[in-house]
């Protein structure tokens, strides 16, 4: 009962109404090197068609142990598989996992003059203004996601039943949406997420807040969203219940110590504020050695249902996050 409650009230105040499946999706295989390939998806709605691309990596023999499907709001994964801390293809690949990124940039410009120039204005008229309450671009980048496992469910090198949804930054928030309302991912992976991702909206006053947010990128949210500029406390929701719509699948947060912005603080009691309800699963052990802020740096925790880590440093997504995401067996209980 409480799921769709939950689901309509960050539609409504947050994340803005999300687009239609589309009326027809097709898949072109522009073919590619060996492990690497790509795949353009076109979409089909009332006003129109829209195409994005997903460029897949796979190990160079037997099938992925997993796929991590990457929202990549920079746009700098491209077909070579050398990407950098940010997308590290080849250190992905080597460890027996696939890499899919999907171009958000072409599914919404991250842009406020634009935004609309990809996936939107197949589903909503050029001419006219958006709805107040409709998704923008952190909507759209989301439900991107989800063609993009529309497509993963078709590949036969891919195990569509071990993908992890996993956004850094924009990304994240994008990513945490993505999972919250598709159950197909047992995996979601918040990378520095912070305001209107994993930070509890509720600690408004540390790192970004919801003004800040609304004002320097007015394009991500829909227009209702501003109504709780300055008014945290009159949302009827907080991200520790994003985090756990994601419940029985796996959520993982990680945060930064150096990441002010992001309030890595507020990351952390988010992600305990969710474990009650993955509780109710049998899976609220969250991994951590305690609940006291903050925890040691560097140091992978992981539950049967539940990961959580803090890097040292600063905002992004390294190698060293990597690492832990491929060495805790995030596809297993």
């Amino acid at each position: 009962q409480r799921r769709p409650e939950l689901l309509n009230a960050f539609q409504e105040n947050v994340y803005g109404t999300t687009l239609p499946a589309p009326t027809g999706t097709t898949y072109r295989d522009a073919g590619g090197n060996g492990s690497a390939k790509k795949v353009t998806i076109t979409v089909t709605g009332p006003q129109g068609s829209a195409s994005f691309t997903l460029r897949i990596f796979t190990p160079s023999s037997g099938k992925p142990k997993g796929t991590f499907l990457l929202i990549d709001h920079r746009g700098s994964v491209g077909d070579d598989p050398s990407s950098g801390g940010y997308a590290p293809a080849s250190k992905i690949t080597g460890a027996g996992y696939a890499l899919a990124a999907l171009n958000a940039e072409e599914v919404a410009p991250d842009d406020a003059g634009s935004y609309r120039d990809g996936v939107i204005n197949a589903f909503y008229p050029a001419g006219q203004d958006l709805p107040a309450d409709a998704g923008r671009t952190i909507s759209a980048w989301a439900w991107g996601a989800s063609r993009a496992m529309d497509y993963l469910q078709t590949d036969p090198d891919i195990d569509p039943s071990k993908v992890a949804v996993i956004g850094h930054s924009r990304g994240g928030k994008a990513a945490l949406w993505a999972g919250a309302q598709d159950p197909r991912f047992p995996v979601v992976i918040s990378n520095n997420s912070g305001s209107t991702g994993a930070k509890l909206a509720r600690r408004d006053s540390a790192g970004e807040s919801i003004s800040a947010i609304n004002s320097q990128f007015p394009h991500w949210f829909p227009e209702t969203y501003k109504r709780y500029d300055s008014n945290a406390d009159a949302l009827p929701v907080d991200q520790n219940e994003l985090l756990a719509l994601i419940a029985p699948g796996r959520v993982v947060v990680a945060s930064a110590a150096d990441d002010g912005n992001a309030d890595p603080q507020g990351e952390f009691l988010s992600y305990l504020g969710a474990a009650p309800v993955y509780e109710l699963y049998g899976l609220g052990d969250t991994g951590l050695s305690s609940t006291s802020w903050p925890p040691a740096t560097g140091e992978g925790f992981r539950g049967p249902g539940m990961s959580y880590h803090l890097r040292s440093g600063g905002h992004g997504l390294e190698d060293a996050d990597w690492d832990i995401y491929l060495g805790s067996d995030l596809f297993t209980r």
